[in-house]
């Protein structure tokens, strides 16, 4: 039997259900680590971002600020003058993601048309970010993350890396829904990559449906990162056969949600993982 994901977005706006939903990675910077810098004008990024959507993408998720580890911050008012016009420019095509820290950010992209807030700081980074959830109800992307982008893979440290992000994200659920913010707008993202090391990714990888009893949608964001590399071996721009191959195999196990930089080979194999499970 298909399980299928519902989430809420801005305006009551309601994505899916739908057996899977490919976030497509939009960034608009120079300095990520994957494609840093080959869409940051906006007409390449707007271009890039209309092809993504034409390969089957969802949702797309556009971001400003690199948040690779070792990145540094960047100020608000550049980060907006790298992401406004994309984002006018594509909230008619698509449900854009805003992937962004900072509350000034969220609130100018959400009024531009994006529906979506990502953020990798589960407003930690700028508690103003709450009130913006609670005044306008995006779909929110809650992401666990130890540390900042900067130090955060210097000696991550867990007791028990899953137990211990599910605590996190039983308490901050709680925090946003008492500020105002619907459970309904909420997904979960482990924050594969953030704070952790590879044995950690791998534990999360292994036991992913330990968060599912939390009762919402669980949103991975693995594409290209380095846990694949130390994993087999690979430089960036030779992951993407092994993210396929994981995303696949998180959605044969209840994953919903899936960031992506490709977008047309990963639906492919999602919808290969969907099939296969059907005839079981």
């Amino acid at each position: 039997m298909t399980v299928s994901v519902t989430w809420t977005l801005s305006g009551g706006r309601v994505l899916g259900p739908a057996p899977f939903v490919v976030c497509a990675i939009l960034n608009v910077t120079p300095d990520s680590f994957y494609d840093g810098g080959r869409h940051a004008g906006v007409e390449a990024a707007v271009a890039h971002g209309r092809r993504l959507v034409a390969e089957g993408a969802d949702v797309l998720d556009v971001g400003g600020e690199s948040t690779r580890p070792g990145a540094e911050s960047v100020d608000a008012g550049d980060e907006l003058a790298r992401v406004l016009p994309v984002v006018r420019a594509l909230s008619s095509a698509a449900p854009v993601s805003i992937d962004t820290t900072k509350a000034s950010v969220a609130a100018a992209c959400l009024a531009a048309g994006a529906a979506i807030v990502n953020d990798v700081s589960a407003c930690r980074f700028d508690p103003a970010l709450m009130d913006v959830l609670a005044q306008e109800k995006p779909g929110y992307v809650l992401m666990h993350a130890q540390g900042e982008p900067r130090t955060m893979q210097i000696d991550p440290r867990y007791v028990d890396v899953v137990d211990d992000i599910r605590a996190f994200f039983e308490e901050r659920l709680a925090q946003l829904t008492r500020a105002g913010l619907p459970e309904d707008r909420i997904v979960l993202d482990p924050g594969i990559g953030f704070g952790k090391t590879l044995e950690h990714n791998l534990s999360i990888f292994r036991r992913v449906e330990e968060f599912m009893s939390l009762g919402r949608p669980i949103y991975m964001g693995l594409s290209n990162k380095s846990w694949l590399g130390k994993l087999l071996g690979l430089e960036p721009d030779a992951r993407q056969e092994a993210t396929r191959i994981a995303s696949a195999l998180l959605q044969a196990r209840g994953v919903r949600i899936h960031r992506l930089h490709e977008v047309a080979p990963a639906v492919t194999a999602l919808r290969l993982a969907e099939a296969m499970k059907a005839r079981a």
